[in-house]
């Protein structure tokens, strides 16, 4: 239990902290608008932005975070052209940045094993720089959400409603899609890359089995997501074990449980 009291490990419970606020609200907006795979997606652009900051030594998450925004503004024009096939703006973007990636990881072999840190997920080594990061995307999240609060609820229900009443519709799908880029970029040094989108999707779809309400949607997200974070770091440190992926596998686990129960309830 030693772990628990040291330095490094109380910057990842800080730092899985915030992210389990921003990730699963940002991802209950794309779920609700059926745009789940975005998270995989500028994920994968991300990585390619990481390899490219420590094959020219410049910080690495901010050049993935450069990427991933750079992919939003892609994709949402992407989206406009193929509107019969929005999905195939996700799918183009996701294999321009797996190519990338791919590239990058070539041309710099001597840091593949620092990337694979960002893969897999490196909470233990958050720095301060890090969580500063992560600090002002989620106080940048947490205003957005805030102050427009009822436009986006338009938005994600009734995207039509929503520009015949005037809503620059425009301009928050870019927001929602830079929110979720600055998400992703904070939180792939914490569960890593593969495993951000379960971050993004699975308190969202637990959620959505005992909420009632969008609001209480939002905070039910949120619950569960810390529950998950928090519980999968102390479980990971403890036992020596991944913490990303323990946190996913812990996330999986709750939403069978509801499963379940729903199931039973309804017999």
């Amino acid at each position: 239990m030693e772990i628990i009291a040291s330095e490094f490990f109380q910057r990842a419970l800080l730092g899985g902290f915030l992210i389990g606020i921003t990730a699963p609200v940002m991802g209950l907006f794309l779920v609700l608008r059926r745009l789940s795979m975005i998270g995989d997606t500028l994920a994968h652009v991300s990585i390619a932005g990481v390899a490219l900051g420590f094959l020219i030594n410049v910080f690495p998450i901010g050049v993935g975070l450069l990427f991933a925004i750079a992919a939003s503004f892609a994709i949402e024009k992407l989206r406009k052209a193929y509107k019969s096939y929005a999905e195939l703006s996700i799918a183009i973007i996701m294999s321009g940045g797996v190519a990338l990636a791919s590239l990058f990881f070539t041309m710099g072999r001597g840091f593949n094993v620092n990337v694979s840190s960002y893969l897999f997920g490196s909470i233990y080594t958050l720095g301060n720089e890090d969580l500063l990061v992560i600090g002002i995307v989620t106080i940048i999240v947490l205003a957005a959400v805030k102050i427009h609060f009822k436009e986006l609820f338009l938005l994600t229900f009734d995207e039509d409603a929503a520009a015949v009443n005037g809503l620059p519709v425009k301009y928050f799908n870019i927001m929602i899609s830079i929110l979720t880029a600055l998400v992703i970029s904070a939180s792939i040094k914490i569960v890593g890359a593969l495993l951000v989108s379960a971050l993004l999707t699975i308190p969202a779809a637990c959620s959505l089995i005992i909420a009632r309400s969008f609001k209480q949607t939002i905070i039910t997200v949120v619950l569960i997501a810390e529950l998950a974070v928090m519980a999968g770091l102390m479980i990971a440190g403890v036992w020596n074990l991944a913490p990303g992926g323990t946190i996913v596998m812990l996330l999986i686990f709750m939403l069978i449980l509801l499963l379940l129960a729903k199931r039973g309830f309804k017999i």
